[in-house]
């Protein structure tokens, strides 16, 4: 049997290790650790950020008020940073509750808090937890990226002690209430309180303010728009049971705070009220300032909106355009109201529903729609007219016309709206009337270039394309916007004075300093005496009362001084109504944004004319009765047509010759108050003109055989000089008659022939020379004109002396009363 010997073992030596090696592992463990702090550290962000780092803001817009938010701008983050002191305590101690209690009586960060976290996350495989304080969810939501590593927690722990070391609880506590996200881009408590409540932060109440605390452990899954409501309210509980064990509330307002009714604000797109202003404003803003400081910088604006009226005009633009359709095929409206006085816009309603996709709705008419206006643009033209010496007496004859258009098609013939002629009509008719014929007369007579700068420095900026437009444009020939075309009817209202369109009064940064403010930037474009004369024109009921009929009542409101002027575009496809008052102007245009025409019947007195007299009836509630300034009157003219009379008597010899002609036979038109054309043919519209007029005189005149005979005016005075008659002067028809009794100011007119021209022309009054006189004619008739002051007794001499040497002497003597 084999045996083994069990060897003797012997003690070892114990082994000591060099010291040198001890202390080279040390190093390696220090260089290891210092590189990963390294990495740690890399780009630490530094808690002083805090008083500094600027933080996006959003823009807001109210209304002139400044209560009344119509719109809040922001880019990924809506936040509004509120002071500490205007955050209700229940919401700092509902927050505390869900996600912090102990903050006030811990570091800045919870150990415990961390271990637990720890262990779950090690059985769940992955970051289930956080165990985060408030101080380190703000350094990572304000100064971390949002990855779950190790490396993050590590930056997070030492930015949260870092943060406690150089600020209080309560400042800590004031970032993390203004910063943090509560869902649906609503960052910090203002503006969460905004998008779930539809409130102030601090007008909310205690199971309000619990249930946002309750929303920051996960903001998505326990949103009140989503699927887990009743998770949120069971949440919400656990966050009010917390505030009673810490002593925060008592157990009766804990039970209050349980409620079940809670009302929560409606999601939206982004609430906007007044859209089409609101985004008129948005694009105002960014074009001055940068979108990134409108996204971002926390502005406060403050618009010229009446949001009062803004709500009447939203309602009456819906009403009536909804009527529209169903009438007369018309699915949209816009209307804008303007403060003439200061140029501000008051409402702006750009379509009737903005948020009407399918119809376009989002489109702004009012602002960007270039529409024809028709009619609208006929005061202009008047006044233009006025300036150059026409009035509103003035005679134009609406007969049918063709006129030269030369370079275009060869002929244009307009048509009234009733397809009726009407004759001769003064200008006061033809416009409340708004005849087309007369206007297109006038257009020419006035002259294109000149009524555009009228046009233009009323306040309408399109029509620039001077070629594109010819004799149509009086009926809507070009396009305009409705707000350019409201300031310009704000400029009638203001007698010339055009004040500078604006929409905003205020803006201010988000630290409250003024970036601009509304200051009246005026300027007079005309004599007050034109846009008189038209306002009293266009604020007559009974001069427009032939064209409404029984629509009238519409344009009538008792103890206001209105002027209305509408305008349909050719085949229906817009209608118009503008007015005014001295302190309000009000425009509404009806159509469709594709074009489409409407049926013939939808004119503007019955499309567009209910929905701008609806609103008014609501509207003048808030503005005083006032009254336009009256023109004063204006100077008799001889001429014929321009002084009202459109058959004009020349007398030569005892003999009447009576003539009916166009005005061109009178008028130059680019000296209306001078002398007679010398060959009215020369006007390249005289013949289409004047024979229109013969046509009509031919069918309305039983004696017209007597009319436009020739005017003996030379073989008269060669005659009489032959017979050894009279001289070669006659004055005849002087006005005041001899012994008559006269109110001052005193008007003396004449009829002058004489068989050369003139060579000199006096007046004496009670022996005094008289100068201020005019004298319009040309060889062989003259009208004399002058206008003054009167003594309770006068003579009159006037004494006329011509080329061939003759003078002659009329002598009246006449009263005042």
């Amino acid at each position: 049997m084999l045996r083994i010997k069990k060897k003797k073992t012997s003690k070892r030596k114990k082994t000591n290790i060099p010291f040198f090696i001890l202390w080279g592992f040390a190093g390696v463990c220090a260089i290891l650790f210092s590189a990963y702090a390294v990495i740690l550290l890399k780009d630490l962000p530094s808690p002083e950020q805090f008083g500094t780092r600027k933080i996006s803001q959003s823009t807001k817009i109210y209304d002139r008020t400044g209560k009344n938010l119509l719109y809040e701008m922001h880019g990924e983050e809506r936040r509004t940073v509120i002071p500490f002191e205007e955050i209700p305590d229940f919401v700092k101690k509902s927050t505390l509750a869900a996600e912090d209690i102990n903050f006030y009586n811990q570091p800045a960060f919870d150990w415990r808090g961390i271990v637990r976290a720890t262990i779950v996350n090690l059985k769940e495989g992955r970051f289930a937890q956080g165990g985060s304080t408030i101080s380190q969810q703000l350094a990572k939501n304000a100064l971390l990226s949002p990855e779950k590593t190790i490396t993050r927690k590590l930056r997070e722990l030492i930015l949260a002690i870092e943060l406690e070391s150089r600020y209080s609880k309560d400042q800590i506590l004031y970032f993390y209430l203004n910063q943090i996200p509560y869902g649906s881009n609503a960052y910090g408590i203002e503006a969460a309180s905004k998008t779930y409540f539809g409130k102030s932060a601090k007008d909310l109440s205690l199971k309000e303010a619990a249930t946002l605390a309750a929303m920051l452990k996960a903001p998505s899954y326990y949103s009140p728009w989503g699927t887990h409501v009743q998770e949120l309210l069971e949440r919400r509980d656990y966050v009010v049971d917390r505030m009673v064990e810490a002593g925060f509330i008592t157990e009766e307002e804990g039970i209050k705070g349980k409620e079940k009714e809670i009302s929560f604000a409606p999601p939206s797109m982004g609430s906007i009220s007044a859209p089409h202003f609101s985004l008129m404003v948005k694009e105002y803003l960014i074009q001055k300032y940068g979108e990134d400081v409108v996204m971002n910088g926390g502005l406060r604006v403050i618009t010229t909106l009446d949001w009062d009226l803004q709500k009447i005009a939203e309602k009456t633009v819906y009403e009536g355009s909804k009527n529209n359709e169903v009438a007369y095929g018309s699915k949209n409206a816009a209307l804008v109201a303007q403060d003439p006085k200061t140029g501000q816009i008051l409402t702006l309603v750009g379509s009737r529903d903005y948020f009407d996709i399918l119809n376009d709705g989002n489109f702004n008419v009012a602002a960007q729609g270039l529409r024809q206006p028709g009619s609208a643009l006929k005061p202009f033209v008047y006044m233009t007219g006025f300036q150059k010496g026409f009035s509103p007496k003035s005679v134009l004859f609406d007969v049918p016309t063709e006129f030269d258009t030369r370079g275009g098609e060869y002929s244009y013939s307009p048509e009234n709206f009733d397809g009726i002629t009407r004759g001769p009509v003064i200008i006061e008719n033809a416009l409340a009337q708004s005849l087309n014929i007369p206007a297109v007369k006038m257009l020419y007579l006035a002259g294109l270039n000149d009524s555009l700068k009228n046009i233009h420095n009323f306040g309408i900026t399109t029509l620039k394309e001077t070629w594109r437009y010819g004799l149509s444009l009086v009926l809507g020939g070009g396009e305009v916007k409705l707000v350019d075309i409201v300031n310009a009817y704000a400029t009638l209202s203001q007698e010339g004075v055009r004040h500078a369109q604006v929409s905003v009064l205020r803006v201010e940064d988000s630290s409250g300093n003024i970036l601009e403010e509304y200051h009246d930037n005026s300027s007079r474009v005309i004599d007050a005496q034109y846009p008189r004369l038209i306002t009293n024109i266009l604020s007559n009921p009974e001069l427009r009362r032939p064209i409404f009929g029984s629509s009238i009542i519409y344009t009538i409101f008792p103890g206001y001084d209105i002027a209305l002027k509408t305008g349909t575009s050719e085949d229906h496809r817009d209608a118009w109504t503008i007015g005014y008052t001295p302190s309000l102007v009000v425009g509404v245009w009806a159509g469709n944004n594709n074009n489409e025409a409407m049926i013939r019947q939808g004119s503007s007195i019955l499309a567009a004319v209910p929905i701008w007299s609806a609103f008014l009836k609501d509207a003048l509630k808030k503005y005083p009765e006032e009254s336009f300034t009256k023109p004063d009157e204006v100077p008799y003219t001889p001429k014929p047509m321009i002084n009202g009379d459109y058959i004009w008597k020349p007398s030569i010899g005892g003999t009447v010759y009576p003539q009916v002609h166009s005005v061109l036979f009178y008028v130059d038109k680019n000296d209306p108050l001078g002398p007679f054309p010398e060959d009215p043919q020369n006007d390249s519209q005289y013949n289409n003109w004047e024979s229109s007029v013969q046509l009509w005189a031919k069918s309305n005149l039983s004696s017209f055989s007597g009319f436009n005979l020739s005017i003996p005016f030379g073989s008269v005075f060669n005659e009489e000089k032959k017979t050894g008659g009279i001289d070669d002067i006659q004055i005849t028809n002087v006005s005041p008659k001899n012994g008559s009794f006269e109110k001052a100011p005193i008007t003396i007119q004449a009829d002058i022939t004489s068989g050369s021209e003139l060579k000199k022309v006096e007046l004496k009054i009670n022996s005094i020379p008289v100068n201020g006189f005019e004298i319009y004619g040309k060889k062989y008739n003259y009208w004399f004109y002058y206008t003054g002051k009167i003594q309770p007794q006068n003579l009159i001499e006037l004494k006329v002396t011509n080329s061939s040497g003759f003078e002659h002497i009329e002598r009246i003597v006449f009263y005042s009363l």
